[in-house]
């Protein structure tokens, strides 16, 4: 598991104060498949990633799929460009 920078204390996304998990931006998956072993160094593949609630990255893995998130959402920008995402944020901040 990826250590947890000391200021990173909030979601990532909705910035809730819960505990965290580490998300990868390209899904495990995918590290061993041709195309991302040639666009990414292997440290980018394990370390590119956010620090979600467990919320959040639940509900990142129900919109999408592994494919769709290593090949076009590996961003903060990107997932937070998607209006589905989006909405669920704006239910998301509200809660507890």
């Amino acid at each position: 598991m990826r250590r947890m920078p000391a200021a990173a204390d909030r979601c990532e996304l909705c910035g809730r104060e819960k505990p965290l998990t580490f998300h990868h931006l390209i899904p495990r998956k995918n590290h061993r498949k041709r195309r991302f072993r040639r666009d990414y160094d292997r440290a980018e593949l394990k370390g590119r990633g956010l620090w979600l609630c467990r919320l959040c990255h639940r509900q990142i893995h129900r919109f999408y799929s592994e494919d769709e998130l290593g090949h076009r959402l590996n961003s903060r920008e990107a997932l937070l460009a998607e209006p589905q995402m989006l909405r669920f944020l704006e239910w998301a901040r509200k809660q507890k």
